[in-house]
């Protein structure tokens, strides 16, 4: 009889398609069926894992992930489950559980109903109950689609939340009703568009007016935490959806995307003639005349102007507003002055503020020219030093990433060294303990004392380990990053033009801040955040005022460069 003790994870997994298999599958009738088993074992359950919901395609199960970093830690080195098709419905990663990860872990593997036991090693059927419950899911899965696609074909409604101004029947789910509530707001976007106003004006009245966005107000009525903080306002994007969908005239519009396979989940968009559509399932919320006079409209809609000369900017990707993180948006601008003179500039806005106003955020707008001026003359000076003073370059580095300098890391590995030690002197001692009660030199009771004391020690020290050695990785990674860094800012101490391929091998992000102060001169604070190394200080940019754009922003530049440039334009 094996003296190992066993301390049991039990796994329980139940999907939508399992639930129509009845009370047999039951997440209770697991539980109920591998307690019994384990208390007649004389075994103890350490930690119950429970995926309720989930289907057994995928292993990315948030219960199973758990499970398995416990094995790992050693919590447990016994998973019990009631049957093959419980712990996954996937062939290949199953297999590659129960045959390498499990046995490399010394984790005892028990399918109760299957006779499945790693401990015996007579599994040979196991890989075709595997294929077979691989089999199940496939053609499980080309049953639900047929089922989906004959709802879809009927105008039943199959979408997870009703669309903005209707609920789901509460007697029928694939049915809508208008929701008088949410649907006056429908109304308002359309009578608003009508009236001549566009995408963006629109957001911003509704954002003006602190209207919740129709996420928002879909999860408040549900009494749930809006899970993606980014969609807390209106934009543009979701009022054009609005004033697109065929659902607010009563008909479904359904199968516009579908999956991969039944294993993988991505969705994939389907051409629009692909898309089913099926009239006067519902109650409409607008007439056909606004409707019509909406779709006239939007097929006439003003189209946003290329960038000059048809090229992208090189700062493409790379600017954020500091204050909401949304990236910074390219707009070209034009005026004229009192003397007649046409002036063309290119600044950048946060887009959070283009797409949902002033009340989501401010415009932290910023001319193309200076940034470009400032950013280069940025460089050219980390690379000058990086050359004729490269130890400064490093010391500044290592500051400005606030990692443990070299004195530290010597601390780190010293620490590591007397851990590891300390842990194999453990280890020594536990074989011999073990030996020494196998030869009854110590009694059970003093060798369970002793081993708790000492198995407690080893846990602690195998923690104190790996945190060290983590330590001690990142520190000499910061000093590789930086050497690294110091070589390719270089070959920049005499650049001559700011390219986009220069950013992109320099550049993480560049994060510009509102400007402060008042009149016509103001300072603007900018973080460049270097690849590898994150910023080295923010750079400022000293601005003057040298006329007014056609949005009536101050058209500001590099008080270094105001005289030239002024005269240049």
């Amino acid at each position: 009889m094996s003296d190992t003790k066993y301390l049991a994870g039990l796994y329980l997994r139940l999907s939508k398609d399992d639930e129509r298999a009845g009370e047999s599958v039951s997440i209770e009738n697991q539980r109920l069926l591998l307690t019994q088993y384990v208390q007649e074992k004389g075994w103890e359950i350490k930690e119950t894992y429970i995926d309720d919901g989930w289907s057994g395609t995928s292993m990315q199960r948030p219960a199973f992930q758990r499970m398995i970093r416990d094995a790992e830690d050693r919590r447990i080195n016994l998973i019990i489950v009631k049957d093959l098709s419980r712990l996954g419905r996937n062939y290949i990663e199953v297999g590659r559980l129960t045959e390498e990860t499990l046995p490399r872990l010394g984790c005892r593997f028990v399918a109760l109903n299957d006779s499945v036991d790693s401990m015996l090693g007579d599994n040979d059927m196991m890989v075709y109950r595997n294929l077979f419950n691989e089999f199940y899911s496939k053609d499980t899965s080309k049953k639900v689609r047929a089922v989906k696609q004959s709802c879809i074909k009927q105008g039943k409604y199959l979408g997870t939340f009703a669309p903005l101004g209707y609920m789901k029947n509460p007697a029928n789910k694939h049915q809508l009703i208008v929701d008088e509530e949410t649907a006056q707001l429908v109304r308002k976007i359309y009578q608003m568009r009508v009236s001549g106003m566009g995408h963006l004006a629109i957001a911003y009245a509704l954002n003006n007016d602190n209207i919740p966005s129709a996420r928002a107000l879909c999860y408040s009525r549900l009494g749930k935490e809006n899970p993606s903080k980014q969609n807390m306002i209106w934009s543009q994007a979701t009022v054009r959806s609005i004033l697109g969908n065929e659902v607010y005239i009563g008909n479904m519009v359904q199968g516009k995307a579908t999956t991969v396979s039944y294993k993988n989940r991505t969705q994939i968009r389907k051409p629009e003639e692909q898309w089913v559509r099926v009239e006067n399932t519902h109650e409409p919320i607008i007439s056909m005349d606004v409707w019509e006079t909406v779709r006239t409209m939007e097929g006439s809609k003003f189209k946003p102007r290329p960038d000059i000369d048809g090229e992208h900017s090189i700062f493409a990707g790379l600017i954020y507003c500091a204050d909401c993180g949304h990236k910074m948006r390219r707009n070209r601008v034009q005026w004229k002055r009192a003397n007649g003179t046409e002036i063309h500039q290119v600044k950048f806005i946060c887009g959070r503020y283009a797409s949902g106003g002033k009340s989501t955020c401010t415009a932290h707008h910023i001319y193309e020219e200076p940034l470009s001026e400032l950013i280069s003359a940025e460089i050219r000076e980390h690379a000058r030093l990086a050359v004729y003073d490269e130890k400064r370059v490093l010391n500044a580095v290592m500051d400005a990433k606030n990692h443990e300098n070299k004195t530290y890391l010597a601390s780190y590995q010293r620490e590591l060294k007397s851990a590891e030690d300390r842990l194999r002197q453990l280890d020594n001692t536990l074989s011999t303990l073990y030996e020494d009660k196998v030869n009854g030199v110590v009694t059970e009771a003093i060798f369970k004392s002793l081993a708790a004391k000492y198995e407690s020690e080893r846990s602690e020290k195998s923690n104190t380990i790996a945190i060290l050695s983590g330590k001690v990785e990142k520190c000499q990674k910061d000093f590789g990053d930086a050497d690294a860094w110091l070589q390719t800012v270089s070959k920049y101490a005499e650049m001559e033009t700011l390219t986009a391929a220069v950013l992109l091998e320099l550049i993480d992000r560049i994060e510009i801040f509102e400007a402060e102060g008042s009149g016509r001169s103001k300072e603007l604070d900018i973080r460049v955040c270097y690849r590898f190394i994150g910023h080295i200080g923010d750079a400022v940019l000293n601005m003057k005022a040298v006329g007014s754009d056609a949005d009536g922003d101050l058209a500001v530049i590099d008080g270094k460069e105001a005289d030239s440039y002024a005269k240049a334009v």
